[in-house]
């Protein structure tokens, strides 16, 4: 991504409505999936780490992202190790490493998806679990996605698809952010119809950011076990098989 898209995360993701209720839903899918104690995870492109407080209650953390300033700025920040990486063939752990990995809208980013799927199955331990977010259907693509340097957006058969070929057994596939998909769905095709590349993360008003917030942070338990049929974004738990 360009600088000026970290920064503006940097800014916003402590208390934008987004950001906020998609911790609730992230913490859920990992309750759900119930890491062991003291589960050794990585965080994969953690950007500016506001994913980082919801996985350390589960675990050590350790964190992976390609941007040197958002390395530095995240080590700083939250005390954990950040490595420079690129999937799917420059990440520098040995197999079989992790507990649990989370890739939050990240695969989106890669040229090549099922191989950077493959390469963070590699990293898991045996029973070990891949949580990972994407943005969803690609006729909602956007100058937003454009922006973020995204390569494509999936529907949820395509996304399952990359993990049971790379031999894991996905265990919780769904979408979310259904509530709001109508609005966002809305919005992306007038402004497309318009022409219109205005950025549409700019931090709403209070009384508004709190309520969707709340209507959001509904979806976190039907998400949770992909309940939902049809979202702004897809969430998938995929295992690597016990021996």
């Amino acid at each position: 991504m360009e600088r000026v898209i970290y920064d503006r995360i940097r800014e916003l993701e402590t208390g934008h409505w987004w950001f906020v209720a998609r911790r609730k839903v992230l913490d859920r899918l990992i309750r759900r999936l119930a890491p062991p104690a003291g589960a050794a995870i990585l965080e994969v492109g953690c950007g500016a780490g506001g994913n980082i407080p919801v996985l350390q209650p589960y675990g050590s953390v350790t964190a992976l992202e390609p941007d040197a300033d958002s390395r530095a700025y995240v080590a700083e920040r939250f005390g954990i190790p950040v490595d420079g990486g690129l999937l799917p063939d420059g990440l520098p752990y040995p197999a079989a490493s992790f507990d649990l990995i989370c890739a939050f809208d990240v695969i989106e980013h890669v040229d090549d998806d099922a191989g950077s799927v493959a390469a963070l199955g590699a990293l898991l331990k045996d029973g070990g679990a891949l949580l990972t977010t994407v943005p969803a259907y690609q006729w909602m693509w956007s100058h937003h996605d454009a922006q973020h340097h995204h390569k494509r957006r999936y529907t949820l058969g395509r996304y399952r698809k990359l993990f049971e070929q790379a031999g894991l057994t996905v265990e919780t596939a769904g979408y979310f952010n259904t509530l709001l998909f109508p609005i966002a769905a809305a919005q992306r095709l007038i402004k497309r119809l318009l022409g219109d590349h205005s950025a549409d993360d700019a931090m709403p008003p209070a009384w508004l950011n709190r309520t969707l917030t709340a209507i959001f942070a509904l979806e976190a338990g039907p998400a949770s076990v992909g309940a939902l049929p049809f979202g702004v974004s897809i969430a998938l738990i995929a295992r690597k098989p016990a021996r």
